[in-house]
C-alpha cells in the first residue's frame, strides 16, 4: 500500500503558514519528518468532545470545523481551522480530553503528528515550546476580541469582520472581486456569530444593497473590502 504524500499545493499551504514559516529550518524539517498524511472526506469526524488527545495536526487542504452542542441540543460552530494552521496541542500539553468536536469541512488533508512524536519534538527542540506559547497567546487575544465584539458590536459589524477574516483566509481574487473559497451556508455563518440565520440573511441583503458583497448559493463574493471595513467600524 502506497504511503500518502502531500501534493505540491498542500505542502506549500503548510510551509507558507504564518506560524510554521517562522520556525527554524531544523524544527520545520523535524516536524515534517514525524508527520503522516491523512486525507479525510467532507463531514468525517476527526475527534469528539471528551475523547483522549492522541495527535497534533496541521491543515494542508480544506478546513476543520470546530463545534459543540448547547444544553438545548443545538450545534454551534466556534471556528474553521484553515490551511497552514496547526491545532490540537492544548490537550497534549495539559493531558485533558478534547474540548470540542472536530469535523472535516470539505475534502481535507491533514499532517498528523502522534502524541509520542510530539513529546519527543518538545524534548529535542526548546524552540517549539516558545513557538507554541506565542501561538496560544495569539489564540487567546483572538478569543478576547471575539468576546468583546459579541458584547459591544452590532451584528452587522461582527458579520462584516467575519467576512473580511474569511476573505483573508480563503479568498480567491478574481479581478476586482474576492471569492471566498470556503463553502458556507448562511446557517454556518449564523453559528459562527451566535445569531439566527434569519438575522444574518437580513444583514447580508443589506450588504448586497450597499455593494459590499454578492451572495451566491453556499458562497460569498467580496465586491468591496473598503465598504466592509466601513460597516465593521460602525
Amino acid at each position: 500500500m502506497t504511503t500518502p504524500v502531500l501534493t505540491i499545493a498542500e505542502r506549500q499551504n503548510i510551509e507558507t503558514g504564518s506560524w510554521f514559516s517562522r520556525l527554524s529550518p531544523p524544527l520545520r524539517s523535524a516536524i515534517l519528518s514525524r508527520a503522516t498524511v491523512r486525507r479525510i472526506a467532507d463531514g468525517a469526524m476527526l475527534s469528539a468532545r471528551g475523547a483522549p488527545a492522541e495527535d497534533w495536526c496541521g491543515v494542508a487542504k480544506g478546513a476543520v470545523r470546530v463545534s459543540a452542542v448547547s444544553l438545548s441540543g443545538k450545534q454551534f460552530t466556534l471556528t474553521y481551522v484553515e490551511p497552514g494552521t496547526w491545532f490540537g496541542d492544548i490537550a497534549l500539553f495539559d493531558g485533558m480530553p478534547r474540548t470540542h468536536d472536530a469535523n472535516a469541512h470539505g475534502d481535507t488533508t491533514l499532517l498528523v503528528v502522534r502524541k509520542p512524536d510530539f513529546k519527543e519534538l518538545l524534548s529535542q527542540h526548546v524552540e517549539l515550546y516558545d513557538a507554541l506559547l506565542r501561538l496560544n497567546c495569539r489564540r487567546l487575544r483572538l478569543l478576547f476580541d471575539a468576546v468583546e465584539d459579541l458584547n459591544t458590536r452590532p451584528l452587522a459589524s461582527r458579520l462584516a469582520k467575519q467576512i473580511l477574516l474569511l476573505a483573508r483566509s480563503y479568498g480567491v481574487p478574481q479581478g476586482d472581486e474576492i471569492r471566498i473559497g470556503l463553502q458556507l451556508a448562511q446557517e454556518d455563518l449564523a453559528q459562527l456569530l451566535g445569531a439566527s440565520r434569519q438575522r444574518v440573511n437580513q444583514e447580508l441583503k443589506g450588504f448586497e444593497r450597499e455593494g459590499a458583497v454578492r451572495v451566491e448559493p453556499t458562497r460569498l463574493v467580496v465586491l468591496s473590502k473598503d465598504k466592509l471595513l466601513a460597516i465593521a467600524a460602525r
